[in-house]
């Protein structure tokens, strides 16, 4: 069984130097905390994050790390900004099998797409700062292809505020 939790940084600024250097707002680090509250008292943890390296979604990740006392280091991963669905597949692809639990922090519309490909939902947007887990019942992340997963989880802030 592998488990992937597609994160999709929190509310950031609107305005910064370049859309890649746009931080999180108040709103959003206050969001980010709230769902690694969450994850927590779920017990969901994972072996590895990767997260796009986009200053929004590294701060978002880092934040998630820190509140539930996530021990590794958090993989920064450049195909995930701009990324398409093959860019996320080629990711996942690659996830060493030794691990079964990992989160995947970055950006919308795309992590929308790839949940919805992969586990054949129809969720329309996942809001910022929301979680949604899919479970995989394969041996070797180069088995996860379309509607091969399970929805476990959709949780994002406004839905528990």
């Amino acid at each position: 069984m592998k488990i992937i939790y597609f994160i999709r940084h929190a509310k950031a600024k609107k305005i910064a130097a370049t859309d890649f250097d746009r931080a999180l707002n108040s709103k959003g680090k206050k969001a980010a905390k709230l769902m690694a509250g969450r994850l927590k008292s779920k017990k969901i943890l994972p072996e590895l994050i990767i997260s796009s390296p986009a200053k929004r979604t590294a701060k978002t990740a880092k934040i998630i790390a820190k509140n539930i006392n996530f021990n590794g280091k958090i993989k920064f991963e450049k195909s995930l900004y701009e990324a398409n669905t093959q860019d996320y597949l080629k990711l996942i692809w690659q996830i060493n099998n030794s691990l079964n639990s990992v989160f995947i922090t970055g950006h919308n519309d795309t992590l929308t797409q790839i949940c919805e490909i992969l586990s054949d939902s129809h969720i329309g947007n996942i809001p910022t700062g929301g979680v949604f887990g899919i479970e995989f019942d394969v041996k070797e992340f180069k088995e996860i292809g379309a509607r091969v997963g399970r929805v476990l989880l959709f949780d994002y802030p406004k839905k528990i505020e």
